[in-house]
């Protein structure tokens, strides 16, 4: 089976490359033949590894090794901004003259086989320009309500086109198979999948909790902040290390300095081996006003590590099991945040118990559950389109 990926920046760290190189590894080590076309190259080498059988190549090569006379020619095409991106696109800034050509171009040279697009731009422009002999899967990492209404406007129109539209909740599943009504399009519900295959199982004995995600205001690290301000003051010997990258961090960190947390709380930066440190946490803590679906969860309880988490909009509810294999906090309760941080510190026996049955829990979402409904979808689709090609021109 032939499979292409559609990917802003392949070459960058973040929740939906790391998920989408998961899948494309998957698949590669199946057997399919797959390839992974990123919009943007800024450096020489991706972030995550690759499997060594998948083709990686770049529309735009803004990278350091890029010949000089190129850049050169294609600044005035970059300064221009996108006709084919909705503005409301959160990443539209990323996007312009240059990309909008080569976007054109690669799509509507295609031919046959699978292409998934993973942000809204890309899976709007793969149901306008990729040839109707492509299988065009659409991934949607945000829920619907989650898109400003310019955008949405444009995604119940555009989305039409597509073969599928894979979706990570229940909730996803729902808005999109009411927007979608009567299009025929494919609504799939497939939840990201684990990178390792054995996590390593932490030993829950450090004074440390761990958060990650990009540095951004719907993450909510203000409100994890200020909570683990109230949970230093019970246990000073305790420290939260968050992981990421993004426009919030100098904001982030003089919250921290303001509340005197410099001893407790640290902005790491991104890392590319976010499995290491998950594996030294006693706790995991998400404090997100929405999310779309809190992969990190999954990731962490794979280490046997209980997560707190803001009962936010959409997926901890999905993956979390209040009580169980963690605890789900009302969203924007900071002190419910606190008070559940504490039980967990309070309690070692209690991490133990629920970070066994998060370990137990985070198994739905290994990858050897998680690639044949990939491969199922896939298979079923270009079967149609196969009918569809046979029965002739008339065909509906």
């Amino acid at each position: 089976m032939k499979i292409r990926f559609l990917l802003l920046n392949a070459f960058t760290v973040g929740g939906t490359v790391r998920t989408v190189v998961n899948q494309a590894n998957a698949l590669a080590e199946a057997g399919h033949e797959v390839e992974i076309a990123s919009v943007w190259r800024r450096r020489e080498e991706p972030a995550f590894p690759i499997d060594r059988r998948i083709r990686v190549h770049a529309l735009v090569d803004a990278s350091p090794a890029a010949p000089v006379w190129r850049k050169r020619l294609e600044a005035l095409a970059m300064r221009s901004a996108s006709r084919l991106v909705p503005r409301t696109e959160v990443r539209y800034s990323r996007f312009n003259r240059l990309t909008d050509r080569r976007l054109v171009k690669y799509l509507s040279t295609l031919e046959g086989g699978v292409l998934i697009t993973t942000r809204p731009a890309l899976n709007l422009l793969s149901a306008q320009y990729a040839p109707r002999s492509v299988v065009r899967v659409g991934q949607e990492h945000l829920h619907y309500e989650h898109h400003k209404p310019d955008l949405a406007r444009a995604l119940r129109a555009g989305y039409r086109q597509l073969d599928a539209l894979a979706v990570l909740t229940e909730a996803d599943e729902q808005s999109y198979r009411s927007v979608l009504d009567g299009s025929g399009v494919r609504i799939a519900r497939i939840p990201n999948a684990l990178a390792e295959a054995r996590p390593q199982p932490s030993a829950l004995d450090r004074p440390l909790v761990v958060a990650a995600g990009r540095l951004v205001k719907a993450k909510g690290f203000d409100h994890l902040i200020t909570a683990f301000d109230d949970v230093v003051r019970e246990h000073p010997d305790w420290q939260l290390r968050i992981f990421g990258a993004g426009p919030e961090k100098d904001r982030l960190r003089d919250l921290i300095h303001t509340r005197h947390l410099y001893n407790h709380v640290y902005l790491m930066g991104p890392t590319s081996h976010l499995d290491e440190e998950l594996a030294k946490a006693s706790m995991f803590v998400l404090a997100s006003r929405h999310e779309g679906f809190g992969m990190v969860l999954a990731e962490a309880m794979s280490h046997g590590v209980p997560a707190v988490s803001y009962d936010c909009p959409h997926g901890p509810r999905e993956i979390i099991t209040d009580g169980d294999d963690g605890l789900l906090v009302p969203p924007q309760d900071r002190p419910g945040l606190t008070a559940a941080m504490n039980r967990l510190i309070d309690d070692p026996d209690l991490r133990i118990t629920m970070g066994e049955r998060a370990r137990a829990s985070s198994e739905r979402y290994a990858m050897e559950s998680i690639r044949p409904r990939w491969e199922a979808l896939f298979g079923e689709l270009l079967a149609a389109r196969s009918d569809r090609e046979a029965a002739g021109p008339h065909a509906a």
